[in-house]
């Protein structure tokens, strides 16, 4: 193939990212160029500006938001410039294909590639598709999901069930690395808390109110999010960061459990690296539900135990991850049976036959 150059597009929150960084690093080491097209100031731009080798192009992008809002009025127009600004980076860079993992700013940007006629393939990560993915749907090659269950709300033409792609180097983590890293020990077992990519108030405060009891039959590595590091919580036992990245592969090896919110590329990490996990999903209020759905198929499959946020305290907390601990050996067998490895490649392989 005489220009191998490929466009990742995908942002607004961390889970919009993950499955990208997870497939760059291969095109990278074969010698692709790679361009990546995100928004100003989302998290996709601190995640994957800081990658050598990928280029990164900031466009318009618009935004849902799930209340009134005069910005509402201004993001049809936001979208059509971001749709005109991918035009023209995807007709200068003339890659092969775009892989978009979803969130506002990949709708102008596989609307683009429709236009250019670069064939674009969608990696749908939730239980039901969101509705970033679903405005982009009709101009895709391609559209792949995580959950086999989600195929049912897809194109059948276009939809293939793949998996989740997980990060290689997830599973290179060292865990006495993570321990020093969290100034931890051997002694206890190690629960990570995450709320997200933003963090998640109701689980920071709840937690940390709870320490006196966690920390009893727990050590606690919290990543709570920007701005949410509290140092009057500082003590023995108990780390906090805002934000990981490089680390946290090592980080994983060190958890034992993990309290988490319920995004789709998170849990299946857990799953992949065999983390028994208690999940606090958003609440309908807070946003469409996917999580909740997400969720309830980890229970099922016996992969998770959940918390509703609207029954979250201290109490509830402790019950709970108590539960998750008398539960935890089954919910390590169950996992064994779950295989992640031939995703990325299955995505490797579609994306090589929209080339053709």
């Amino acid at each position: 193939m005489k220009n191998k150059r490929i466009l990742f597009t995908g942002g607004g929150s961390a889970g919009h990212v993950i499955v990208n960084l997870a497939l760059i690093p291969v095109y990278l080491r074969d010698g692709w160029e790679v361009d990546y097209i995100g928004s100003h100031d989302g998290i996709e731009r601190q995640l994957i500006g800081e990658m050598e080798g990928v280029r990164y192009h900031p466009i318009s992008t618009g935004k849902l938001r799930r209340y009134m809002s005069k910005e509402n009025l201004k993001d049809p127009f936001k979208v059509l410039k971001g749709t005109l600004q991918a035009w023209r980076i995807i007709g200068k860079q003339k890659p092969q294909a775009v892989f978009s993992k979803g969130g506002f700013v990949s709708v102008p940007v596989v609307a683009a590639a429709k236009l250019r006629n670069v064939p674009a393939v969608i990696h749908e990560s939730d239980y039901t598709p969101g509705l970033a993915n679903k405005l982009a749907v009709p101009f895709a090659k391609k559209v792949l999901a995580t959950f086999e269950e989600t195929m049912q709300y897809l194109p059948e033409k276009k939809a293939e069930y793949v998996g989740a792609v997980i990060r290689e180097e997830l599973f290179q983590g060292d865990k006495q690395a993570g321990l020093a890293m969290a100034g931890l020990t051997n002694d206890k077992p190690v629960l990570l808390v995450m709320g997200g990519s933003g963090g998640a108030r109701k689980i920071n405060e709840t937690v940390r109110a709870s320490l006196p009891e966690l920390l009893e039959s727990f050590q606690v590595i919290h990543i709570c999010g920007k701005g949410n590091v509290d140092p009057d919580a500082r003590q023995q036992g108990y780390a906090q960061f805002e934000y990981v990245n490089q680390e946290l592969k090592d980080i994983m090896a060190a958890s034992d459990y993990v309290l988490s919110r319920a995004g789709s590329n998170a849990i299946f990490e857990f799953l992949a690296l065999r983390i028994p996990m208690l999940l606090i999903p958003l609440s309908r209020q807070a946003s469409r539900g996917d999580q909740i759905i997400n969720a309830e198929s980890f229970v099922e499959k016996k992969y998770a135990r959940v918390l509703e946020e609207e029954a979250l305290s201290e109490r509830a907390l402790m019950e709970e991850l108590f539960q998750l601990k008398k539960a935890a050996p089954a919910m390590r067998d169950y996992m064994e049976q779950y295989k992640s490895e031939k995703s990325r490649a299955r995505v490797i392989a579609i994306l090589e036959e929209v080339m053709k």
